[in-house]
């Protein structure tokens, strides 16, 4: 796709956005013990909410201006909570805002550190070769394009669960595309039903998706109650997949002779993972502490491991090389340990540094941002025009659209700060519709841009588009399957 047309797109995004900021009222909102005033006619709020909008251009814009995502967020949080605690001190009242802020950063920093050990996890199972060892795997079971389309919409909607859904997509988008060559067609539908199945595995699970872990995270749905939308999930990636399936090849592909093998250690991170994520869910369950800080548990247990993994590959290569050495009869003296430095062992905080530092100072950025426009009130207007005006069913319905034309990050934590009084089916509907409704579009989630870029001018925004009535069919049947499976719950 032409980058004019995403642009394009993407302006009309940010204008849906401010339109649906701007909407008119009166009312005021609650959070926590402070009561939140209605400051949105407030020429100084207005400057705030024009301030969010410009930054939310350039983060749009990003790829035309080479300016990273992160940059104009970290100076919008700042300009819109100054001007929050400027309206509100002239009002003379000076602890709202520090009191609204500090909860904001919190809700920031235990979402920061879950990615980051989670990130850092992935990055090292990536590291070890696991993901490549499951790619290999699967190009060398001799399915034909049919079957590989099959089995790496499958995998994408059963790993994205615990690998999140972008990390799932890429490794899938990189098999398509290994097996496919210049069968663009092949590619192109495949992709598509990676990023369905991948934003459709991460809806039942806190760690498929950014905005499953938040509403996790602040404790609205218990972890095990996520799996009642199973089902639903399944029902949106199966019913689109039936229909691509039918325009996919039988035919079978050339073999492929690429072996892999393993680094030591690998199924050990696996192992190590899986504690991780059973630390975390068992500290929210039952010892009700954040589940930020079985993961970081977890984190320290990876890095014990990885000192292991650092001592070992430190005596392997000191051992090589001193075999070299006499093979070919050369005399050297080694005063210490470090008289051979080696550069391949395994480091740990290369993993970290390999974490996604732009996307997590970016989730600060919209965090903070839409928190202070919150402060403002600017929430409460979309909370009474929504879940007032149109009543939980249809707002958390609408929800899962405005993913598909925005980021599903802002719209998600918007929906958590305005916390409209709603039985848990209908949060169980919004995480869904959230977590779904993205894949309509390719814009709609970070699995379809991110696959836009590595598939560059094979799987576009028209390409999936040409398809977006059947993922459409699929976002309909999934709430219906909702209402019916789960109506105890509402």
């Amino acid at each position: 796709m032409n980058n004019s047309y995403v642009y394009l797109i993407h302006k009309i995004r940010v204008s849906l956005l401010l339109i649906l900021f701007c909407m008119p009222s009166l009312s005021l909102a609650e959070e926590g013990m402070h009561a939140i005033q209605n400051f949105t006619t407030h020429c100084a709020s207005i400057v705030a909410l024009g301030v969010f909008g410009f930054s939310y251009l350039l983060v749009i814009l990003e790829e035309q201006l080479h300016l990273r995502k992160s940059k104009p967020m970290l100076i919008a949080a700042g300009i819109v909570w100054l001007i929050v605690a400027l309206v509100y001190k002239s009002h003379g009242d000076m602890g709202t805002p520090e009191t609204l802020v500090r909860h904001n950063i919190l809700e920031f920093a235990e979402l920061f550190l879950f990615l980051l050990a989670a990130m850092t996890f992935i990055n090292t199972l990536h590291e070890r070769g696991i993901f490549d060892w499951l790619r290999v795997l699967l190009l060398k079971r001799g399915f034909s394009l049919r079957g590989i389309f099959w089995a790496t919409g499958l995998v994408s909607f059963v790993l994205s669960p615990v690998a999140d859904n972008l990390t799932t997509a890429l490794l899938m988008a990189t098999v398509v595309m290994a097996v496919g060559g210049n069968n663009i067609k092949f590619v192109s539908i495949s992709c598509v039903n990676i990023v369905v199945a991948a934003n459709a595995g991460g809806a039942f699970s806190p760690f498929g998706d950014i905005t499953t872990l938040m509403v996790w995270q602040k404790g609205i749905i218990q972890f095990q109650d996520f799996f009642v939308l199973f089902v639903p999930s399944l029902v949106n990636w199966l019913i689109p997949a039936v229909i691509l399936s039918i325009f996919v090849s039988k035919e079978k592909p050339q073999g492929l002779l690429e072996e892999i093998k393993l680094r030591h250690g690998a199924w050990v991170v696996v192992l190590l993972f899986v504690c991780t994520i059973s630390m975390a869910v068992c500290a929210h369950n039952f010892l009700h502490l954040p589940p930020v800080l079985g993961m970081m548990t977890g984190l320290g247990l990876l890095k014990i491991f990885g000192y292991y993994l650092k001592r070992r590959d430190h005596v392997n290569h000191k051992g090589e090389a001193l075999q070299e050495l006499e093979d070919e009869a050369l005399v050297i003296e080694i005063t210490n340990s470090h008289s051979l430095r080696v550069n391949e062992h395994y480091n740990i905080f290369k993993a970290v540094e390999r974490a996604e530092w732009d996307t997590l100072m970016f989730f600060y950025g919209v965090i903070l941002s839409v928190g202070g426009l919150g402060a403002l009130g600017y929430l409460a207007i979309v909370s009474q025009v929504m879940y007032e005006g149109m009543g939980a069913t249809s707002a958390n319905i609408f929800v899962g659209v405005l993913s598909a034309l925005f980021d599903n990050i802002p719209v998600m934590f918007a929906v958590l700060a305005m916390e409209p009084e709603m039985s848990q089916g209908h949060w169980l509907l919004v995480t869904l519709t959230a977590g779904v409704g993205g894949s309509m579009l390719s814009i709609g989630s970070a699995a379809g841009v991110a696959i836009m870029g590595q598939a560059r001018g094979v799987y576009t925004f028209f390409s999936h588009l040409k398809w977006s009535w059947a993922i459409a069919l699929g976002y309909v049947a999934s709430i219906w399957v909702h209402f019916i499976i789960n109506k105890a719950l509402f």
